[in-house]
C-alpha cells in the first residue's frame, strides 16, 4: 500500500508541474500586448490585423494565427514564425532576415519585395505563394511545399530547394550566382526557361525531363535539354 502511495503522489505532482508550465508558457505569450520588438505573441490569434510597420524584431509568433494579416513593412528580422498560420497573409516590403517560418501555413501568402536574406522557409506550406522581387539569399525551403509558387525577379543566390515541391512554380525571371540547390526536389512543370542552372547542385536528369525550360536553359555538365520540353499551359 506504501508503495502505491508513494508511485500515486508522484503522478499528481508529475501532473501538477506539467500543468503549472503550460499555464506559465499560456501567461509568457501577452496576446493584448502591442507589437513591440521581442514580444511573444507565441500562440496568439491574430487573424484579419492591419499591422503594417509594426516592429516584430526577433519577437516569438511560433503557433501563431496570422490569417489574412496585413505585414507589409514589418521588421521581422530573427523573428521566430514556426508552425504560425499565415493563409493569405501579406509581407509586402517586410524585413525578415534570418526569420525562422519552418513549418508555417502560408498558402497564397504575398511575400513580395521582402528582405528574407537567411530565413528559414523549411517544411513551409507555400503553395501559390508569391515571392516576386523577394531578396532570398542564402533561403532554406527544404522539403517546402512550393506549387505553383512564383518567384518573378527574386534573388535566389546560395537558396536550397533540397526535396521541395516546386510543382509548377515559377522560377525563370529570379537571378542567382554561383551554387543553388535542387537536390531530390520535385519539378514537375517547374519553368526554369532561360535560367542559367550550370553551377546548380543536385540536379538530375529525370527532373529536367519534367521541368519546363527553353533555349536559353543551360544545364550542369553532363545534363541535356530534351528533344521538347514538356511544357503545358497552366
Amino acid at each position: 500500500m506504501a508503495a502505491r502511495s508513494v508511485s500515486t503522489i508522484s503522478v499528481l505532482l508529475l501532473a501538477a508541474a506539467t500543468i503549472g508550465a503550460t499555464a506559465s508558457a499560456a501567461f509568457a505569450a501577452d496576446c493584448s500586448s502591442t507589437p513591440t520588438a521581442e514580444i511573444d505573441w507565441g500562440g496568439c490569434n491574430k487573424k484579419q490585423l492591419m499591422l503594417q510597420g509594426a516592429d516584430f524584431l526577433k519577437a516569438n509568433l511560433a503557433d501563431a494565427d496570422l490569417t489574412l494579416t496585413n505585414l507589409s513593412g514589418t521588421d521581422l528580422t530573427s523573428a521566430n514564425l514556426e508552425k504560425a498560420t499565415l493563409v493569405r497573409a501579406w509581407f509586402t516590403g517586410a524585413k525578415l532576415g534570418k526569420a525562422n517560418f519552418a513549418k508555417v501555413e502560408a498558402y497564397r501568402a504575398g511575400f513580395e519585395d521582402v528582405f528574407a536574406e537567411g530565413a528559414s522557409f523549411a517544411g513551409a506550406e507555400l503553395q501559390r505563394a508569391n515571392f516576386s522581387g523577394a531578396k532570398l539569399a542564402g533561403v532554406n525551403f527544404e522539403k517546402a511545399e512550393l506549387g505553383r509558387a512564383n518567384f518573378n525577379k527574386a534573388v535566389l543566390t546560395g537558396a536550397s530547394f533540397s526535396l521541395a515541391n516546386l510543382s509548377r512554380a515559377d522560377l525563370s525571371d529570379s537571378t542567382f550566382e554561383g551554387p543553388i540547390s535542387f537536390d531530390r526536389a520535385f519539378m514537375f512543370l517547374t519553368h526554369i526557361d532561360g535560367l542559367d542552372l550550370s553551377a546548380a547542385t543536385g540536379l538530375e536528369q529525370a527532373q529536367i525531363e519534367l521541368a519546363c525550360g527553353d533555349a536559353n536553359t543551360k544545364l550542369p555538365s553532363g545534363l541535356t535539354a530534351p528533344k521538347s520540353w514538356p511544357c503545358a499551359s497552366d
